[in-house]
C-alpha cells in the first residue's frame, strides 16, 4: 500500500552509488522515512495528514485538488521547484508562515537534497521517472 517506502533502484538512477557528493536518491527514501507519518509517495500514495507528494517537484504549491491546504499554502503562490524545496524543508513554518505542517525541517543539507532527489523519482502518478 502507500505506506510503504518505494526504493529507487541504483540502477535506474544513473547505475551508480552517489559519492561524488550529488543528491542521492536512494539515501533520500531513507530519510523520507520522517516524512512518511503524514506523506505518502508512489502509485498507491493517498493523501493522509499531509497531500500525496508524487510529482510534487515543479508543481506549484497548494493545487492538488484532493487535498484541503491552508490558506496559507494557497495563497504562497510557490512553485516546489529545487530550491524553494530545499527552503521549505529547512524551515517550513518560515517560508509559509501558517502552514499546517508541523514538522520544524530537516536540519542538514545533505538530507534535504537526497530527499528532494528522492522525491524527483516519482511522476505525479507515483510512478519511477528517469530523473
Amino acid at each position: 500500500m502507500g505506506c510503504q517506502i518505494q526504493q529507487p533502484q541504483r540502477a535506474a538512477l544513473g547505475g551508480i552509488a552517489q559519492r561524488d557528493g550529488a543528491p542521492d536518491a536512494v539515501a533520500g527514501a531513507g530519510v523520507f522515512n520522517k516524512c512518511l507519518a503524514c506523506h505518502k509517495v508512489g502509485p498507491e500514495a493517498r493523501n493522509g495528514v499531509g497531500p500525496a507528494l508524487n510529482g510534487i517537484v515543479g508543481r506549484p504549491a497548494g493545487m492538488s485538488s484532493d487535498y484541503r491546504y491552508s490558506a496559507a499554502m494557497k495563497g504562497s503562490g510557490l512553485v516546489w521547484d529545487e530550491a524553494t524545496l530545499t527552503t521549505y524543508l529547512r524551515a517550513p513554518r518560515k517560508l509559509v508562515p501558517g502552514t499546517k505542517m508541523a514538522f520544524a525541517g530537516l536540519p542538514k543539507d545533505r538530507d534535504i537534497a537526497d530527499v528532494i532527489a528522492y522525491l524527483g523519482t516519482f511522476d505525479a502518478k507515483g510512478r519511477p521517472t528517469s530523473r
